[in-house]
């Protein structure tokens, strides 16, 4: 009954090769209600998406970033009557097996949000990757006043009511901080719970850079400093 009610969105560029994968493991374990959001991407998902499988599938024209996709995906679950909702990537990163246990402890902790962090429990992380996300930590924290072990992990479930009141307005990668900042502000019910992230050739080409991380982190200071 729970997975009836919840809506996987997905923002998609460029991954034309995993995303029939992904929405393929999906299914298998029961999630069929899925949004994906190709965000102007240079190859054919989208009609790979639209052509191979049943989920319901919008293109931005342009591509206007992650954090613009997730909103568009969480519009139209929440249009639909979407009563969970899951943030969910394209690359094959995220392990379908973690959503149970997430949607399990958002709806019997009566919790506005679950977040995956992938520190809680033993992953292969690579050393480039684990220095950036743990600065992001300290970075997070001090901007945010929210300690997390994970501020950076994509895999997030949410009652459709929390998603109402993201509203995301940074369309690029800094709408991982505007969340928890949103997270703190908005005094939402959160809990970290562990997952498992799949470190690829593939998905670790398509991860951030540390100038990139960089650029995130000064867009987000001047951000602040305007409020």
């Amino acid at each position: 009954m729970i997975k009836s009610q919840t809506y996987i969105t997905i923002p998609m560029y460029n991954d034309e090769k995993m995303i029939l994968n992904v929405i393929k493991d999906l299914n298998s374990a029961g999630y069929n209600n899925i949004v994906v959001v190709d965000d102007g991407s240079k190859d054919n998902g989208y009609d790979v998406v639209k052509d191979n499988s049943n989920a319901i599938v919008t293109k931005h024209i342009i591509n206007r970033g992650q954090g613009a996709a997730l909103q568009t995906g969480m519009e139209i679950a929440l249009d639909i009557g979407a009563k969970y909702i899951i943030h969910f990537d394209s690359d094959g990163q995220h392990d379908v097996k973690d959503l149970d246990e997430m949607l399990d402890t958002l709806t019997k902790g009566k919790y506005d949000i679950v977040l995956g962090s992938r520190f809680i429990q033993e992953n292969k992380i690579p050393l480039k990757k684990k220095i950036i996300l743990r600065l992001g930590i300290f970075f997070t924290f001090l901007l945010s006043q929210i300690w997390l072990t994970d501020v950076h992990n994509g895999l997030r479930v949410m009652t459709a009511e929390t998603a109402k009141k993201l509203d995301l307005q940074h369309d690029r990668m800094e709408h991982a901080s505007e969340i928890l900042d949103k997270v703190k502000s908005l005094n939402l019910k959160y809990k970290e719970v562990p997952v498992t992230i799949h470190y690829t050739d593939y998905s670790q080409a398509k991860g951030q850079r540390i100038s990139n991380s960089i650029n995130i982190a000064m867009k987000l200071i001047s951000s602040k400093l305007k409020e």
